[in-house]
């Protein structure tokens, strides 16, 4: 039985040969290894095209944007996790990924599906806002009355001159939240990642891989310290003591 869409076997990623590796039609030694950054490189590998200046430079802002965040679910469950096994570091990896969905990482895939619906703003807020639910892009439990990183990202997508549709289009969002709400939310770091990302020619599917991609690099140091100043098995500790036990 068919699953999924049928489709050629088919990869234009990369292949290994026995004298190179070919990534999308180029040398990985001969040609990519010392001429391309990392951010670069990723960006080639997410969309077969090495990157003009703009999009190097918002791809490197919005990686560093998203990156860290203190000792959030996703970093703890990685510390925890080293603690239990401190050989299998990509265990550890693996763990805070696992965990970085909307609550903790961010929307900003969704936010980028909703800048590209076409839907008007003020429709938008009604009925999210008529259904119970959050908009997507906007409040934050730390940052009031403004997340200092969405407020740099918009201004450098101004002064840079790259701000497009999909930025006026969250900052109208922005109005029509305030308006629907009867006060101005914060619009948090999703919203701007997605709307830069958008105005530059990104799919909306490849939006995620940014806040994947940061909070990783992440990751890598909080488990580095891990090493050197053990937290996991405190936080562990912390975690308990928190919570009262009662029995049924």
């Amino acid at each position: 039985m068919q699953v999924g869409k049928p489709g050629s076997p088919v990869t234009h990623i990369s292949q290994a040969y026995p004298d190179r590796v070919e990534v999308r039609g180029r040398d990985l030694a001969g040609e990519l290894m010392g001429r391309l950054t990392f951010t670069e490189y990723f960006h080639l590998l997410l969309t077969g095209r090495e990157p003009n200046e703009e999009q190097r430079f918002f791809l490197d802002l919005l990686l560093v944007a998203i990156a860290e965040h203190g000792l959030m679910p996703t970093n703890i469950a990685a510390r925890m996790t080293f603690a239990a096994d401190p050989e299998s570091l990509q265990g550890a990896v693996a763990a805070g990924i696992l965990g970085a969905g909307p609550v903790v990482l961010g929307t900003a895939e969704e936010c980028a599906r909703l800048l590209e619906s076409g839907e008007e703003p003020l429709d938008v807020a009604r009925r999210i806002h008529a259904g119970g639910e959050k908009v997507p892009g906007f409040g934050h439990p730390v940052h009031r009355p403004v997340d200092p990183r969405a407020e740099r990202i918009l201004e450098l997508a101004d002064g840079r001159g790259i701000a497009g549709p999909a930025v006026a289009r969250a900052r109208a969002l922005r109005d029509a939240v305030a308006e629907v709400w009867g006060k101005p939310l914060p619009m948090n770091v999703s919203m701007p990642i997605a709307a830069v990302m958008l105005d530059l020619g990104f799919p909306a599917a490849a939006v995620k891989a940014v806040p994947i991609l940061g909070r990783t690099a992440s990751l890598l140091a909080h488990l580095a310290e891990e090493q050197e100043q053990p937290l996991g098995l405190a936080l562990a500790r912390a975690a308990e003591e928190a919570v009262e036990y009662r029995h049924d």
